[in-house]
């Protein structure tokens, strides 16, 4: 006789493979999207359309299967199960399945009575309300003629004491153009005048620098944005403290735009609630720390191995490596005596999806602990995203089209007890963004002449939009489409062919009534 507790396991059992087989939405899909997708798919967020009814996730279902299939979304390159990182965003491969299979049967609606409920969510800033917010001067406008831009602008404080910061929080104006920024303090007379006088003799708001600040600082990264990325919060008694008189220097990377488009970017302080006993310091692991010279001969695949050691036991916060578009993975992790600590690993590195990362606690690295710091190169024809064909010699240097190799730590004199201490507690505030705005990636890439390429896009609201091609040098081709879509809009073009643009590196432009909403870099091979 079958024991009653084996027949209730194989009903349970039974039923959970019914659910796998035939997932509705209040059921099965719910649950992932309200995890994954609806922090950034809803009113006044960042997500081109919400995600918080059975309506709006169905007309998409075809959709939100490409789109997690591919990886795509949602946004996250660091390999998750090599070490974690607050605000991790990837689903399991039963997901993937999951919604999938709720796709391809017609995406069933379920019971509704099943469905978990949308979760809470904080409006305006990720934080909380900000005790300071800081503007750009002006606002900056950026040419459309296909450059990047780094443009720094000075930004006081206006202090009148010492002030403790338990977090800083950018809040980008323009995300077709924003590719990220980088936050410099110093309260050094000589350093403040300099940042003046740079800006006054620039004609446009702020004033033009690569790579750094220009002037010396005295915090190189007290703050930052990139797509993707959460703000920056310290954990009680731990933050960083700023001085009357002292200046924010924000270095602000503007990607290549066909069009002139408008930035005025903000910045919120957040007040440190406890005293702050240690203050945040950072280091920059750079190619000072490397064995041999830091150059890309072409057509070679290179590595990069940098190692620090440790002078006395310290607790990581965050992360952040740095390359441009050769960079293809990075590795890096402490060790000494056979014992091992992973930091973080990309695997495939993308130049769009940079990260500062920050560790759900604070992780311990004892003093005498070596850390690596490994990062591979592709100066290939076979990287789609080298900037030269064919490829040429590439060594440092501040420009896109040049390469970098940058690991910035952040972390604290060690503590007992440290590692007790969670960094987690505001995840569910966190917002992500992504850089290519509306626009889907472009299959294949990059194409041959004889080859067609497949386009999507999709639009929040009801609009008219065209979508150009442009060459290297920022020069029209041709309009693909024009013409008027309807609020969600999703659009797939399939089989564009590229015979009639040339062999080169192109710029497709997704524009509508409101402003730029998509770009994609696109190579064409003869």
């Amino acid at each position: 006789m079958r024991h009653p507790l084996t027949l209730t396991l194989v009903l349970f059992a039974a039923c959970s493979a019914q659910a796998q087989e035939n997932p509705t939405f209040h059921a099965d899909v719910a649950p992932i999207i309200y995890n994954h997708c609806t922090e950034c798919h809803r009113m006044g967020e960042i997500g081109p359309m919400p995600f918080t009814t059975y309506e709006e996730v169905s007309d998409y279902a075809g959709m939100i299967e490409w789109v997690t299939a591919s990886g795509y979304m949602p946004p996250w390159t660091p390999d998750h199960a090599y070490a974690s990182l607050r605000g991790e965003r990837f689903l399991t491969s039963e997901e993937k399945a999951t919604l999938a299979t709720w796709a391809a049967s017609g995406a069933p609606e379920g019971d509704p009575s099943e469905n978990p409920g949308l979760p809470s969510y904080p409006e305006g800033s990720q934080v909380g309300e900000p005790d300071l917010v800081l503007n750009m001067p002006e606002a900056f406008v950026h040419a459309g003629n296909m450059t990047d831009q780094y443009q720094v602008f000075v930004i006081p404080l206006d202090l009148d004491a010492p002030q403790e910061i338990r977090a800083i929080e950018v809040r980008p104006g323009n995300a077709a153009i924003a590719h990220h920024a980088l936050i410099a303090y110093t309260d050094n007379p000589v350093s403040i005048a300099q940042a003046m006088a740079l800006d006054a003799a620039d004609p446009a708001p702020g004033y033009e620098s690569f790579g750094d600040y220009g002037v010396n600082v005295e915090d190189f990264l007290f703050g930052g944005w990139v797509p993707g990325s959460p703000p920056i919060e310290f954990p009680p008694t731990i933050g960083k403290v700023v001085q009357p008189g002292g200046v924010l220097l924000m270095q602000m990377h503007y990607g290549p735009t066909p069009i002139e488009e408008v930035d005025q970017t903000e910045i919120n302080i957040f007040f440190a609630e406890t005293p702050v006993e240690r203050e945040v310091e950072l280091y920059m692991v750079t190619p000072v720390d490397l064995n041999e010279p830091f150059y890309i001969a072409p057509n070679t695949v290179e590595t990069f191995h940098a190692e620090i050691q440790t002078p006395l036991d310290i607790s990581l916060i965050g992360i952040t490596p740095h390359c441009h578009l050769l960079g293809q993975s990075w590795e890096v992790f402490a060790e000494a005596a056979g014992d091992t600590i992973p930091l973080i690993s990309i695997p495939e590195w993308d130049f769009n999806w940079q990260g500062l990362f920050t560790y759900p606690s604070l992780v311990h690295v004892p003093a005498d602990y070596t850390i690596h710091a490994i990062c591979t190169y592709d100066n290939t024809t076979a990287n789609p995203f080298n900037p030269s064909d064919p490829p040429i010699p590439v060594s440092w240097g501040e420009f896109t089209e040049d390469e970098m190799f940058l690991l910035f730590l952040q972390f604290v004199p060690y503590l007992e007890g440290d590692e007790e201490i969670s960094l987690s507690a505001p995840d569910a505030a966190f917002r992500y963004t992504y850089a290519q705005g509306q626009l889907f990636p472009v299959s294949p890439n990059p194409a041959r002449l004889g080859q067609p390429l497949d386009i999507g896009w999709m639009t929040p609201q009801a609009e008219r939009l065209t979508l150009s091609v442009f060459d290297a040098q920022g020069r029209k081709v041709k309009d693909i489409f024009t013409g008027r879509q309807t609020a969600g809009g999703l659009e797939v073009r399939r089989e564009v062919h590229v015979a009639d643009w040339g062999a080169g590196e192109f710029s497709l432009v997704l524009t509508g009534d409101r402003g730029t909403r998509g770009h994609r870099r696109v190579i064409v091979l003869p």
